[in-house]
């Protein structure tokens, strides 16, 4: 019985003073509760949130504990590790505006809460949830429309970050000709910008953007 009740006063207190991390199952060494900037709600509340389960909310938070152990990550660190996956190519425009995306708050850092917010939507989202990701992605200066320019930056981030080596033969103005094309099948009322209601209508009757949003279905 004392030894349950003490080992019932470690537990608690473990999690008064935020030494054990719930999402990892784990109690932190005093150097690594140094560094951690940030802590994550509970586990029942980001499962309330999102559409993960426990286990998988586990395994996203060691991944990105472990890139980031403050808890929270910088735009320069986002695009220190997008760049992993793109090493062919110039990722750092495209995750400039991938980190913006995230950053729901607009301060500057993604901290886990945000980057599961946001992966919950792109991997588990209802289909009209994904596009408004998306044209949320595409809407740069978040005044609820796409110009021509924004996405062509967005298009020439994307074929910056593939590389020459995807795209060997891509001409300079390759980029601007499918902007083109797409602008021309969004603007429905032809007034130079393009509305979500437009961009949802029209990537849902585009079958092979329909085709790349199912890809996501079964990831994690």
């Amino acid at each position: 019985m004392k030894a349950k009740n003490r080992d019932q006063s470690l537990s608690d207190s473990r999690e008064l003073d935020g030494s054990y991390d719930q999402l990892t199952d784990s109690v932190e060494d005093d150097f690594e509760l140094s560094t951690v900037c940030h802590r994550p709600e509970s586990m029942d509340k980001l499962q309330e949130q999102t559409k993960f389960t426990k286990k998988e909310l586990q395994v996203l938070y060691r991944g990105f504990k472990n890139e980031c152990p403050s808890g929270v990550v910088n735009e320069e660190n986002f695009k220190t590790i997008y760049s992993q996956f793109f090493p062919q190519g110039d990722s750092s425009m495209y995750a400039h505006f991938l980190f913006e995306a995230f950053d729901t708050n607009k301060n500057g850092s993604v901290s886990f809460e945000d980057f599961v917010f946001g992966l919950s939507i792109i991997l588990r989202g209802t289909i009209n949830d994904r596009l408004n990701w998306a044209f949320n992605l595409y809407d740069l200066n978040k005044d609820g429309c796409i110009t021509k320019e924004e996405m062509l930056d967005i298009m020439k981030s994307i074929y910056d970050m593939m590389g020459k080596y995807t795209y060997p033969t891509m001409q300079d103005d390759t980029p601007r000709e499918h902007v083109e094309s797409f602008f021309q099948k969004m603007d429905r009322n032809k007034d130079g910008v393009v509305t979500v209601e437009e961009f949802i209508e029209s990537c849902k009757k585009d079958e092979n953007i329909m085709q790349s949003m199912q890809l996501f279905d079964n990831v994690i």
